[in-house]
């Protein structure tokens, strides 16, 4: 046999396994799609089942920490308040992990914390698979698994209540294509936080230790190499997921900019600043405190490691240390730490947290306040001189929105929602100090301790009347003008 007959039975043989393999990927691809169809009628015969039975329509949030009692929770319950005072004849429904408390108690919960009353009450899903989405499940590749994690645990939503609009309130953006494409809901996403951002991959990309990139990494060349393919990788997954999205609302202008590098859904995407509780802190008096003989400094924050509270309290120790070489009076300040704890990690947080106060020296004059009831945050508020906050790129800040309507001076971080949206100048006056590391936090809590009352009454003055723009009624009107789309096809 000739060369050339060799190689035209190889080129037949070729040809021939192309042709198998080709088949039979056709074949798997018209099972799955046929799978999907028969998914979608089922899900669809749930949906019109339920229809049938309510004569009512629903909108249901997927929020799995509903419980967690933190500024994404406000949002929710604020969103469902609003829906439920302009739809009295929709049901909303919110999807949660949160097993070990009832739904009593999740409500009764939102009124204490944020002094939210529900005019009426909605219906939760509870969810057994929320491990799924637990970071300390996925110690590598935490990103890529929680996401997979959610897609199973939306996919336990989704076969529980099929709603005829799915808003994912949590960030949860691989839960979006399955909702719309499977179930055949209208999708919209608030979103608080993109997963991935472009900051995220310049940390990596310059080897810059930090809470999401630790120092093992961000010493190995080849590691970090590794991480930002991964990281290019994930970032194109999400933005297809979350393009998925009808309407998409984000929380600031940093997350704007973002999201629309990511999703590109620039014609769906409009700014919904959070609701922050202007009002209730608007009885705390403004006066000048001169007469005030200790000054306290409060931070407002979930115990997270992305709000970074040990820069408050390493900062808080060089404040003290300054000011006992200068003969001032180390007795005069304290430090106030409150915030949510969601479950073991946070926990364990805040006794890592009260092991550096005790190895500091500085136990004495820190105190922590984990899940308090409002009434005890305004008490505490109103007492305070100093709201801290220092979480770096911080989407928004409704810890920051509620220091300064209550009438506090403000030292945020110098990045993301506080420098972008919120300790900005109003008509011309200062609202706040903005710091970014240990150094210029303590440089800036001195400066302020520093002012006359006065000076400081002012700023105080000036922060308040500037946070009248987040406040309740403002968020609820934004959210209203864009969702009024998806809900006009409710009502039709």
């Amino acid at each position: 046999m000739s060369a050339h007959d060799e190689l035209v039975l190889c080129l037949c043989f070729l040809w021939k396994v192309l042709f198998h393999v080709l088949f039979v990927c056709l074949l798997l691809i018209a099972v799955l799609v046929l799978l999907m169809l028969a998914v979608r009628l089922w899900l669809k015969g749930k949906r019109n089942s339920r229809y049938a039975r309510t004569r009512r329509q629903a909108v249901a949030f997927f929020h799995p920490y509903c419980n967690a009692g933190g500024g994404g929770e406000r949002v929710l319950w604020c969103a469902i308040r609003a829906l439920q005072r302009r739809y009295p004849d929709i049901d909303i429904v919110v999807y949660t992990g949160d097993l070990g408390v009832s739904a009593h108690e999740i409500v009764d919960g939102a009124r204490r914390r944020f002094n939210i009353v529900l005019p009426r009450p909605i219906h939760f899903v509870f969810l057994r698979l929320r491990l799924l989405v637990e970071p300390s499940l996925f110690p590598h590749f935490t990103l890529f698994g929680q996401s997979i994690g959610s897609i199973f645990l939306g996919w336990e939503a989704l076969t529980e209540f099929v709603p005829d609009i799915y808003i994912d309130s949590m960030g949860y953006a691989f839960t979006l294509p399955l909702f719309r494409f499977l179930g055949g809901c209208s999708v919209c996403a608030y979103v608080h936080y993109p997963t991935i951002s472009t900051d995220m991959l310049s940390v990596v990309r310059e080897r810059n230790p930090r809470y999401n990139n630790p120092g093992y990494i961000s010493d190995s060349l080849f590691l970090s190499a590794v991480k930002v393919v991964y990281y290019c990788l994930f970032s194109l997954l999400y933005g297809m997921a979350g393009s998925c999205s009808d309407l998409v609302m984000v929380n600031s202008s940093w997350t704007l900019e973002h999201i629309l590098s990511l999703w590109q859904a620039s014609n769906r995407t409009s700014v919904v600043y959070p609701p922050c509780d202007v009002s209730a802190f608007l009885d705390i008096p403004l006066e000048e405190d001169e007469e005030q003989k200790c000054h306290s400094i409060i931070s407002i924050g979930q115990f997270r490691p992305e709000k970074d509270h040990q820069l408050q309290i390493k900062a808080f120790k060089k404040v003290l240390d300054r000011r006992r070489e200068a003969a001032v009076g180390r007795e005069t300040l304290k430090l106030i730490l409150i915030g949510g704890c969601r479950n073991h990690e946070d926990e364990d947080r805040v006794l890592m947290l009260r092991g550096l106060c005790q190895e500091l020296g500085v136990a004495d004059r820190v105190e922590f306040k984990l899940n308090i009831p409002f009434a005890e945050l305004k008490r505490e508020l109103g007492g305070a001189t100093i709201g801290l906050h220092t979480m770096w790129n911080e989407h928004f800040g409704i810890g920051v929105v509620e220091c300064m309507a209550a009438g506090k001076v403000i030292l945020a971080h110098k990045s993301g929602g506080p420098k972008l949206d919120i300790v900005v100048p109003f008509e011309g006056g200062q609202t706040g100090f903005l710091a970014g590391d240990e150094d210029s936090y303590a440089e800036a809590i001195e400066e302020i301790l520093s002012l006359a009352p006065s000076t400081r009454l002012q700023i105080r003055r000036n922060a308040r009347q500037s946070v009248a723009r987040f406040s309740d009624q403002e968020f609820e009107v934004s959210l209203l003008a864009v969702l009024e789309v998806l809900m006009g096809t409710l009502e039709r």
